[in-house]
């Protein structure tokens, strides 16, 4: 019994031993066993794109929309790397960015709209992966050999090349940081020469070069400026444009900007000396005003160097029609009215003040602002000085200037004749009632 025991043990340790070195044999013949995949890595080896022959997947990518290849460089990096190889050929160039810039139709404008907002897209996805510098590199190839993109370039004045642009550069840096978005300022100004241009501009005669401010213009408000929906992102590129410059030449960019322009397409410079202007004329100006004034938290930015912007500009090219300085302040609103106000009647210079408020009546009578707004204004404004005395001496300067700009008003009627000129007559008899107009108010307000 014991002696079968052990028979049947050494079989079973025999059988064992062989089933090991058989397996041993089959799995030397059969190779190392698999490593695990993942799905990503399966599909690069695997990939149908893999497979195709170049020339028939470029086939497939001319069949696909703009936007339709954005969708599909997101698939995988192989597939980005196609994409990168077929948007960089001269001949997609051709095609897909030479467009017409100078659309016959509304409609046609529209579409162009939309395409360059889908191009922003694809070249936000299909440079995802690279760092920043890069990113302008690849993409800013494709422009810069383009002559309506450029300043100076194109002479076509109703060429829109500069919005399409814009609309581009929106969508691509839409969500950057702030260090991304200075790098990007960076790069256009090296790629266009921005700041030399910017300084041939600003440092000329007001008006010398016409077309070069124009162009400086353009460029600036519909690639880096009109096409942020947000004020503070506007504000923050108007920045980095004024910022490099001293406050005069600040004070000549932002008219150059943001200032009137005449029905030919130049700036009107002189327009703003020679005569008041329409509110329409300087509603961009005081936007723009508005956007600095508004938040001066931003870095280097005070009351004081906006206040000095100010009074540069309305002195470019020369002393400006006291009408247009005081229907800028109506727009820019009380706040900042009050300041340039207060700041002047501190200082002791009540002629300016005084003569200023008086326009700002005017303004109001003529552009259908309520008077109690005016009235209110002349309220704040005796509070900063603190003794009854110097009050009553800034109120005898207002009804002083009141008389004043009257007389001058009559003085040029007849002296230059113009008895026949319905707008100056009416120019004087909107004083007279805007004078009635605002003592009714304001003698209300004590008698209540």
């Amino acid at each position: 019994m014991t002696m079968a025991r052990k028979t049947a043990r050494k079989v079973g340790k025999c059988t064992l031993a062989h089933k090991c070195q058989r397996l041993k044999r089959t799995y030397q013949r059969a190779g190392p066993v698999r490593t695990m995949m993942t799905r990503s890595q399966w599909a690069a080896g695997h990939s149908f794109f893999n497979r195709l022959p170049v020339e028939v997947f470029r086939m497939i990518l001319d069949r696909m929309s703009v936007m339709e290849i954005s969708v599909f460089t997101m698939v995988s990096k192989e597939i980005t790397s196609y994409v990168v190889d077929y948007i960089s050929s001269m001949s997609w160039k051709n095609k897909t960015i030479i467009q017409s810039f100078h659309p016959s139709t509304c409609l046609e404008e529209r579409s162009t709209i939309e395409y360059y907002r889908d191009l922003g897209l694809l070249f936000k996805r299909c440079t995802l992966l690279l760092p920043t510098r890069d990113r302008l590199k690849f993409i800013f190839s494709k422009f810069s050999q383009i002559p309506c993109f450029m300043l100076e370039q194109c002479l076509a004045p109703d060429c829109t090349a500069f919005s399409r642009y814009g609309v581009f550069l929106q969508t691509l840096i839409a969500g950057w940081d702030e260090l991304e978005c200075h790098r990007v300022f960076s790069f256009l100004c090296e790629l266009t020469n921005l700041m030399h241009k910017t300084e041939t501009v600003v440092t000329a005669k007001p008006g010398l070069k016409r077309y070069q401010e124009l162009q400086l213009r353009l460029f600036c408000r519909h690639v880096l400026l009109d096409p942020w929906p947000s004020q503070a992102e506007c504000q923050f590129w108007l920045t980095l444009l004024l910022k490099p410059w001293p406050m005069v030449s600040q004070a000549h960019l932002l008219f150059v900007l943001y200032g009137p322009l005449l029905p030919e397409g130049t700036l009107g410079w002189q327009d703003l000396v020679e005569r008041g202007l329409p509110h329409t004329a300087l509603w961009d100006l005081a936007k723009a005003i508005l956007m600095l004034f508004g938040k001066l938290e931003v870095k280097g930015w005070t009351t004081d160097s906006m206040l000095a912007i100010l009074e540069e500009l309305i002195v470019i090219p020369h002393p400006w029609h006291v009408e247009n300085v005081a229907r800028l302040l109506v727009l820019c609103g009380s706040r900042l009215c009050y300041t340039v106000l207060a700041g002047k009647a501190l200082s002791g210079r009540l002629f300016e003040a005084s003569r200023l408020i008086i326009y700002i009546i005017l303004v109001c009578e003529k552009d259908g602002y309520h008077m109690s707004w005016a009235v209110n204004l002349v309220q704040q404004i005796c509070k900063v000085f603190s003794t009854a005395p110097e009050r009553f001496c800034f109120i005898q300067q207002l009804e002083n200037m009141f008389s004043e700009v009257t007389r001058e008003f009559f003085e040029f009627s007849v002296a230059e004749n113009h008895f026949g000129d319905r707008e100056t007559f009416q120019n004087l008899c909107i004083l007279l009632d805007s004078s009635a107009r605002f003592h009714t108010k304001f003698l209300h307000m004590f008698l209540k």
